[in-house]
Order: C-alpha cells, then structure tokens, then sequence
C-alpha cells in the first residue's frame, strides 16, 4: 500500500490535492485520465474510469472518410 500525507491547497474557487507521482504510478492513474469521484463519510474514493472497447459495428458507425485521409470503405 501507498501512503502519503499532503495538503489541501486553493486552485481557483476550488480546491485541489496534487497526487505524488509514485502514488499515481501505484494507483495506475495518468494525466487527463477520467475518475469518478465518492464521497463515503469522510473518505473520499477515486477510481479510474476505464473506457470500453468499443464493438465493430460503433466503429463503423464513427467512421469519417473525410477525416481518416479520404480512405474508402466497400459497401
């Protein structure tokens, strides 16, 4: 287990916790990664959101030849 002790500082009208990076690195978090955020009592949990892979048929769905350098798909 990872432990560390740190302050809470003002960030805007907010207020943040900069996370160690070897706490980061034990947590598997990176940087602009997605967390969901609970409150328990006067715990708060982060957990990582994980995106899931997305199925053939929503691939093709989001596919943009325009944007993809004008490949083509057979119909």
């Amino acid at each position: 287990m990872t432990e560390t002790v740190l302050d809470i500082k003002h960030w805007g009208n907010n207020l943040g916790v900069r996370l160690p990076a070897a706490v980061a690195r034990a947590a598997h978090l990176h940087a602009d990664q997605r967390v969901r955020i609970t409150v328990e009592g006067e715990r708060i949990i982060i957990t990582p959101l994980r995106d899931e892979p997305l199925s053939l048929e929503q691939r093709l769905a989001s596919f943009d030849p325009e944007r993809h350098g004008g490949e083509a798909m057979s119909v």
